[in-house]
């Protein structure tokens, strides 16, 4: 099915079965029935926070107004932290995101894989929702053993060199500054990283090239574009795209060449770069941002989440790269990308300057790659960096 048909069916399921959204388009003075074809579909009003998921109660804006089995709870890095119901089958959905990583790049199929959820465990999103997703690809049949120190850096450290030696590879998921804190802390304790086949899978952050370069040679990769995934996710959501070794490849290859990742993103400076599955999480563009559309604990749809940010085709893609000589040795899934800045609220301007997070954490990197190469890790580890 064409992912527009599919996402104009899923407004006339969710419009049919979820009363805040029935009220809310009633509020809008839309007829659901009138909604026939994507272009209609393209004219419904877009739902925020503000405008939706936080003026109806909670049972409202789930599937018949039950809520789910389960519920996490958002960071609240834009203001006051929401509630988000989902259930199992949620769950499976997102782990299919979670199996592209572990399947595609990491071969987890065929080797034996200790997944070391980093995640803050708790009401907080992620660590729960990471553990389960990991169980549920155990579950399929993948070796895979996971195992919940959450971020207690001391436990993870004390759990990994006794269980790694029975696994051929360990998968660290975490939030990409405070993997790195792991890794140094090991590095600075003597543990063998290079010995355990690691892979990275973070979220919540843009990084730098450099930095996932810095870890890599920390911890004894060899192929950066097939060791490590970024998850592109909200709470609201869960996870809407993941990195793939093309996409890390087409990154690496712009991180040098800023004129040209202009052309392709409208800036110079490197966005968080994944491929999405439209069938299962729809976007659209909308003035330089990102909405989307997608059956989650609360579906939503035409969802702004204010990420800035864009589309482009897979064909697309590989003719703008094909353009500029670089042919990349995966050609991945036939996926579209999205492309993520995040959030323009976290912009801080300094006398007519933005400055992004990325931007002062590309700089802490290059420093430490500088002094790492001087052979100074002890003066970095013990200034925390």
């Amino acid at each position: 099915m064409d992912p527009r048909d599919g996402v104009v069916e899923l407004f006339h399921r969710v419009a049919a079965s979820v009363p805040a959204y029935g009220a809310f388009l009633a509020e809008h003075g839309v007829v659901a029935e009138q909604v026939r074809t994507y272009e209609d579909f393209t004219r419904l009003p877009l739902t925020t926070k503000d405008n939706y998921t936080r003026r109806h109660p909670l049972p409202g804006l789930c599937r018949d107004g039950t809520v789910g089995d389960m519920v996490a709870v958002s960071s609240g890095s834009t203001g006051t932290p929401s509630f988000w119901p989902r259930s199992a089958a949620d769950e499976e959905v997102i782990a299919e995101r979670f199996e592209q990583v572990f399947r595609d790049a990491f071969d987890a199929a065929g080797r034996r894989t200790l997944a070391v959820v980093c995640f803050a465990l708790g009401t907080w999103v992620g660590g729960l929702f990471t553990l389960a997703c990991c169980r549920h690809l155990a579950a399929k049949g993948y070796p895979i053993t996971a195992v919940a120190p959450g971020s207690d850096r001391r436990e993870i450290l004390r759990v990994i060199p006794e269980l790694a030696p029975h696994f051929d590879q360990v998968v660290l998921l975490g939030y990409p500054p405070f993997l790195k804190d792991v890794i140094d802390t090991g590095v600075a304790q003597g543990v063998p990283w290079a010995d355990y086949s690691v892979k990275l899978v973070t979220a919540g952050e843009v990084f730098s090239e450099e930095w996932r370069t810095l870890v890599a040679e920390r911890t004894g990769m060899t192929d950066p574009a097939r060791d490590t995934a970024s998850l592109y996710g909200t709470a609201d959501a869960g996870v809407l795209g993941n990195e793939t070794p093309l996409s890390i490849r087409v990154r690496r290859f712009l991180a040098g060449r800023p004129e040209t990742a202009k052309e392709l993103f409208g800036a110079s400076r490197l966005p968080t770069l994944v491929q999405y599955d439209p069938r299962v999480r729809f976007f659209e563009e909308h003035e330089g941002t990102l909405l989307f559309s997608g059956d989650n604990g609360i579906p939503l749809i035409r969802y702004h989440i204010a990420d800035e940010g864009g589309l482009i085709p897979h064909d697309r893609m590989l003719a703008f790269l094909a353009g500029h000589g670089f042919h990349p040795a995966d050609d991945g899934p036939d996926l579209p990308f999205a492309y993520v800045f995040g959030r323009g609220h976290f912009t801080v301007s300094y006398y007519g300057a933005n400055v992004y997070p990325e931007n002062i954490g590309s700089g802490n990197h290059s420093f430490e790659i500088g002094d790492w190469r001087e052979d100074r890790q002890d003066c970095l580890v013990g200034a925390g960096l």
